[in-house]
């Protein structure tokens, strides 16, 4: 009993000294021991009012957070677990978006796991099929795609000597007539001279250009018997043909303000052109710069770096030779069964083996296509823009997270847009055409140029190439609404339309078609894979 009432008597002891403890300081130790600072008489007269208060309120805070540390850690079961309305992280109405970085990192681990069960099925199935000797790359391939290599460029030559003389002629015309300060406009007579000057050397250069293209296309599909060596000839022929024309088109408008510019033109050209205007950039120098450097777009002069960094060089010239191998190993180890398995059924009309082997190709394309994106666009460019000082390297933006197919081909392919804006969608525009016949007319172009850089190569001009591209026009009608959308749904859903339509519908169908017509014309282009045991179906096509 006594025991009792002793221990009832130091619990009230301590609970009351802990009280006077926790007066000023809430920390349990008195003033006694560890007391207020003192403030000198001039100190407290230089603070006033204010600063009292504030330091009051400062205090009287910190007891209160301090009291409230010391309840919670005595009364442990009593914590208010639910004090306000708070929606579930992925409701609707949830304030802010939770982060899905763990579930990108769990697709990626079922991406490796699910991907890599296909490899260990794949060797199963068909062993290695990875075999550089037997691709029948002709000694008559390889010597004639270098001599159409060296050739081609002799055109851009072309289209340099007919820049040389109209720059001569436009030097003697401004030397004859009065001298222009862009302060005046051109008479009527100087108008039609210039036009009539303009008039001959656009046919000089239609006619260089397209029989530059024209013959280099017909070399290609009837005498380059490999496609990849086909491929690279027909895309070099394409580049030099869209670097020509560019080269015309912008030394034709920069002669125009050289000889007769309006009021303000001369102010209003990019300031970067005073480094180099025109007639002096009209050198063989200029024009070879242009000829390597990573644009399609000309520009008497181009934003430069100051040094070359060789190690990025080499390091970005690695990842090419890098993914190059791995798009022949995935191209030649899994998808060439799939395409050499999809040809009896195509022959027999089997609808649905059909999209089950379109859905297996889709991922095998989709990862060559990524592939080959990284290697052209990240790392042979980024390598060539550096050798050549070029500065701006902005040859793509994040595509991959586009609302809409007209976002995705205004980000993707930089180099692409930027030409057929600056040289046949803008000028259409200036001269009265509405949006969508500029737009037909940029998609026209380019489709026909898929085409050909497609079909020339495989040797089966089939218009599949020329309609995916075409037919992105209703798919950019359809998803431009919901680009616009505010909502996130919106801009979703438009995403999901880009991938599906990109994935399944596009690519994976393309290449089917082109490899059935080549197996159909030629059989396959490798030897190890053309023989019957491989696939009588193939055989009994190329053989028909």
């Amino acid at each position: 009993m006594n025991m009792a009432t002793a221990t009832a008597t130091a619990t009230a002891t301590g609970l009351s000294k802990e009280n006077k403890d926790t007066s000023y300081g809430g920390n349990g130790v008195t003033n006694r021991t560890n007391p207020p600072p003192r403030v000198s008489v001039s100190e407290e007269a230089n603070s006033g009012p204010v600063s009292r208060k504030d330091a009051h309120t400062n205090g009287s805070a910190e007891t209160t957070e301090q009291l409230k540390t010391t309840f919670r850690s005595k009364y442990r079961h009593i914590a208010a677990v639910h004090s306000e309305s708070q929606p579930s992280c992925l409701s609707h109405d949830a304030t802010e978006a939770p982060s899905f970085l763990g579930f990108r990192n769990l697709m990626v681990i079922v991406l490796v796991v699910g991907n890599l069960r296909l490899v260990i099925e794949n060797i199963q199935k068909y062993g290695v099929l990875i075999c550089v000797g037997c691709h029948d790359f002709r000694k008559s391939d390889l010597q004639l795609g270098i001599w159409l290599y060296f050739l081609i460029p002799c055109h851009l030559l072309i289209a340099y000597a007919i820049e040389l003389v109209a720059a001569q002629q436009a030097r003697n015309s401004r030397a004859q007539s009065k001298r222009r300060d862009g302060t005046s406009s051109p008479t009527e007579d100087e108008r039609q001279k210039f036009l009539a000057t303009w008039k001959m050397v656009w046919v000089a250069h239609a006619v260089n250009v397209t029989f530059a293209l024209a013959f280099n296309s017909y070399m290609v599909y009837y005498h380059i018997h490999h496609p990849l060596i086909g491929t690279l000839t027909e895309v070099h022929a394409i580049i030099v043909w869209l670097k020509t024309a560019s080269y015309a088109l912008t030394n034709r408008d920069l002669r125009h303000a050289y000889l007769h510019p309006v009021k303000g033109e001369l102010d209003a050209l990019p300031a970067i052109y005073k480094q180099c205007p025109y007639p002096q950039n009209i050198t063989i120098g200029n024009l070879v710069y242009f000829w390597w450097a990573p644009t399609l777009v000309y520009q008497p002069v181009y934003p430069r770096t100051d040094k070359i960094r060789w190690i990025f060089v080499v390091k970005r010239l690695g990842e090419v030779v890098c993914l190059s191998v791995f798009i022949w190993f995935v191209s030649a180890q899994y998808a060439a069964p799939v395409l050499m398995n999809s040809l009896d059924k195509i022959v027999s009309l089997d609808y649905a083996s059909i999209v089950e082997r379109l859905l297996k190709l889709s991922t095998i394309s989709l990862v060559v296509w990524l592939a080959g994106f990284f290697a052209l666009f990240q790392s042979f460019l980024n390598a060539l823009a550096e050798v050549t000082k070029f500065a701006d390297r902005s040859f793509y933006e994040p595509w991959w997270n586009s609302e809409s197919l007209g976002r995705y081909w205004r980000t993707w392919n930089k180099p692409v847009y930027q030409y057929f804006k600056r040289h046949v969608y803008s000028p259409m525009r200036s001269r009265g055409w509405s949006h969508r016949i500029a737009s037909l007319a940029v998609f026209t172009g380019s489709a026909v140029l898929h085409e050909l850089l497609v079909g020339v190569p495989t040797h089966n001009l089939i218009g599949v190439a020329f309609l995916g591209m075409f037919l992105q026009l209703p798919l950019i009608q359809l998803t431009a609404p919901l680009e616009k959308m505010k909502s996130a749904h919106g801009k979703l859903l438009g995403n999901i339309t880009f991938w599906v339509s990109f994935t399944i519908l596009g690519q994976p169908f393309a290449a089917l078609m082109y490899f059935y017509a080549w197996q159909a014309k030629y059989g396959s282009v490798s030897k190890s894979m053309a023989g019957p045991d491989t696939c009588p179906a193939a055989v009994s096509l190329a053989t028909s």
